[in-house]
Formats: C-alpha cells, sequence, structure tokens
C-alpha cells in the first residue's frame, strides 16, 4: 500500500499533507510529526463503557465531533435534523441546540442530517458544512454550508448557502460522511442510489457521484472549484450529481454506500467502511483514482458477474461476511495514549450486530479483521476526541460510549 517506503512515506505524507493527492490518500485532520510507535502484533482487549450519562438520550443520534482546537464541547448531530452541543464534562446533563434544519429534513428511510464538518479554523472562519437529504426525487441530497453568528455558540438556520445537490433515486444509500483533510478540501461520501445490487449500475459509472467519495476545494470559487489531483479534475462540474464526461468532483468510486470515513491523524491515509450487499462487509484504503469494485464485486468477490469478474478493482484492507455482522461502521485509527497496545489499530464496528473489530493499519490488503468485543449496541458512528480516544455512538438507544482499557 505505501507509495514508497514506510519510512519515507511517514516522512513524506506528514511534510506535504497539505499538497498531496497520494502516498495513499491526501486527507487527515492533523498529522502528528512525532512517530507513534508501530501497531503491536495482537490486538489488545478493550472494554466498552457509557459516558456522560447524565445526559438524556439522544434521538436517532448518527454523527458527533468536537470543534477543531475546543476540546470543551461536543457537537452530536440527530437524523431529524438537529446538531446539539454539550460540555466535555462528565457531568453533562443538558444539550442545547447549535443547529435546527428540521423544517426542511426529509429523514426518511436512510435520509436525514447524515454529517457535517467543521471549517479548519472554526470559529475564526465561522462555517460548518452539512450534508442531509430534502424532498426530492424522492430525496435530494444537499451539501451546504452554515455560518455562526455568534462566535460559534450556535449556526445561523437562514445562513444556509448550498453548495452542491444529488438528486437520490431511492431512499437508501445516501452515505453522507463529510470531512476536512490536512489539505483544507472538502470530502463527501455518497452511497450508490439505493435499491437492491445498485440496478442503475451508479458505483461504476463516473458521469455520475453515486457510489463515490467526493472532494471539493470550498476555500474560494462559487459554489466550488475542483483540486488539481482528481482524477477528471479538467471536466465541467456535474449538476445535481451528474454529467457528460465523468465527474470532476469524484475522488473515488466504485463504492456502495460509504457511511463513515476518516483520515489517520498520523499518516493522512484516507479509511472508509462500505456497507455490503447480502455477504460481505468491507473496510477500503481510499485512494484517488481508484474504483473499488461495486457493483461488480462486493468486497473481494464477484457480485456482478458471479464469476469472472476480472482483478482490475482495488481490493479492501479487509472484509467479514454476514455471519459476524450485516452494516459496517468505519471507525477510526487509534492514535491515543490511554490505551498503548491499540495504537496504530484502525477500529470499526458493525451497526447490526454490535461487533467491534480492528486492523493494524500497516496490514497488506485481505487481512483477517480481529474482533475485539461483542457488544449489544448499535454502532452508528465513531468519534475521536482532541485526544485521539475513541468513542462511539448507539442509534437505537441515543447513547454514548467509550473505548477504553480493561479495568
Amino acid at each position: 500500500m505505501p507509495c514508497i517506503s514506510r519510512f519515507i512515506y511517514f516522512v513524506a505524507c506528514s511534510l506535504i499533507a497539505a499538497l498531496s493527492a497520494g502516498c495513499g490518500s491526501s486527507g487527515g485532520d492533523t498529522v502528528s510529526m512525532a512517530p507513534p510507535d508501530p501497531p503491536g502484533s495482537t490486538a489488545p482487549e478493550i472494554a466498552v463503557n457509557r459516558v456522560f450519562t447524565a445526559l438524556p438520550a439522544f434521538n436517532s443520534p448518527v454523527a458527533m465531533k468536537q470543534a477543531p482546537d475546543d476540546a470543551n464541547r461536543w457537537f452530536v448531530a440527530e437524523k431529524q435534523g438537529f446538531i446539539r452541543v454539550f460540555a466535555n464534562n462528565v457531568d453533562a446533563s443538558s444539550a442545547s441546540v447549535f443547529l435546527d434544519i428540521s423544517s426542511v429534513v426529509n429523514a426518511a428511510n436512510e435520509g436525514g442530517l447524515l454529517g457535517f464538518a467543521f471549517h479548519p479554523d472554526f470559529p475564526l472562519t465561522p462555517e460548518v458544512y452539512v450534508s442531509y437529504t430534502r424532498s426530492g426525487a424522492p430525496l435530494v441530497s444537499y451539501i451546504s454550508r452554515f455560518l455562526s453568528t455568534d462566535d460559534g455558540q450556535t449556526l445561523l438556520a437562514g445562513s444556509e448557502e448550498v453548495i452542491l445537490t444529488v438528486l437520490q433515486p431511492e431512499t437508501n444509500h445516501n452515505g453522507g460522511d463529510l470531512m476536512f483533510g490536512p489539505d483544507g478540501l472538502l470530502y463527501a461520501g455518497f452511497g450508490d442510489g439505493g435499491g437492491s445490487g445498485d440496478p442503475l449500475g451508479n458505483a461504476q459509472d463516473d458521469t455520475n457521484l453515486h457510489g463515490s467519495i467526493v472532494r471539493i476545494d470550498v476555500s474560494g470559487s462559487v459554489p466550488y472549484s475542483i483540486p488539481a489531483g482528481n482524477p477528471n479534475a479538467t471536466n465541467d462540474l456535474c449538476t445535481q450529481g451528474y454529467g457528460g464526461a465523468p465527474c470532476p468532483e469524484i475522488f473515488a468510486w466504485g463504492l456502495r454506500n460509504p457511511w463513515r470515513f476518516s483520515f489517520d491523524a498520523f499518516t493522512g491515509v484516507l479509511w472508509a467502511g462500505d456497507v455490503g450487499q447480502g455477504d460481505w462487509e468491507e473496510i477500503d484504503r481510499i485512494q484517488a483514482g481508484q474504483n473499488y469494485g461495486w457493483n461488480v464485486r462486493e468486497g473481494a468477490h464477484c457480485f456482478n458477474p458471479a464469476t469472472g469478474c476480472g482483478d482490475t478493482f482495488t481490493d479492501p484492507v479487509t472484509e467479514y461476511d454476514h455471519s459476524l455482522g450485516r452494516s459496517v461502521t468505519g471507525g477510526y485509527v487509534y492514535r491515543g495514549n490511554s490505551i498503548s497496545d491499540l495504537t496504530g489499530w484502525y477500529v470499526f464496528g458493525d451497526f447490526i450486530s454490535g461487533r467491534l473489530f480492528a486492523v493494524r493499519e500497516d496490514s497488506s490488503d485481505g487481512v483477517v479483521p480481529e474482533e475485539l468485543l461483542d457488544t449489544d449496541l448499535s454502532i452508528v458512528s465513531f468519534a475521536e476526541d482532541s485526544s485521539r480516544e475513541l468513542y462511539f455512538l448507539d442509534f437505537n438507544v441515543g447513547t454514548i460510549h467509550k473505548i477504553e482499557n480493561t479495568p
């Protein structure tokens, strides 16, 4: 996977992450210059504990983040159209409304307010980007910018500036994750448009944004410009997610529903969990210009056709079958300090089975994941705090849980 030797890879990606479109990816919230210990050969035992127990349960929470350089607050997005904020205090007992767009959000099926990303200079640059669905045909995915006029305390719903829209032919597989990389560019995930088996063949058609992770520059041109490292960067912008030529917004494609992705805080590598169809769930390292195979393949296996599907696609880092879970939730490479044996392991989970898994971040493609823990929780989204410790949300109960050392 590294495009150069491992040592040079770490140093180069740390030094040029703001410019690079290669070395595995071009992104990460921040990239540490101090090399961490390499991952251990055996995944450690972990514990999961509910935290912020005095808070009322959230209503269908789907994403949780801290603002840049602000360890004092947490923000939680609820599917119906709210982002709530609460103090990063073990005794926190209430969450206030940071943004309310529930009046325009259509949360049918897998739609709703699905992701958000703070501008890297927030609140100095008082912008937050939100991915959500409105009513349309039957849904339309929106990526919009909202402004804070009170020094980052709330967002003004009426300040919405629409950046990008994608017509959704079904109400499932909308993707919805949203993150800035250390290159200052905005990354967004979109599913294949829904329906069983990608009936429209969207994920293998790069003239639309379905089944892809897009990368755009929202720092200057309106509504956005295209980074030079995107594979089709010189083509015309795709309108409402469609174009007459390969879309320049696309960073990588061939994905079924990349529900959650993240950047390794040390290497900058972009990792994504791609939700499977009937048999396989997969984890991918996302690289510019790569095709991850859906709907020709599901994971590393032929899907359509059932045999003889070729080997021209980028293989997943790891996959697991539906005896272990049925809906992967992408996580993070652990870079915290509390669980030393977990350093350098990519931690992820399954929404249906509640299992937590991990693979070493330097694994060769096709590695078998280690099962860390079997829970009864609906693991919908992971979160990383300012100290790089990991949390996740339970969708059904609306609670927050932290990954910790065993007692």
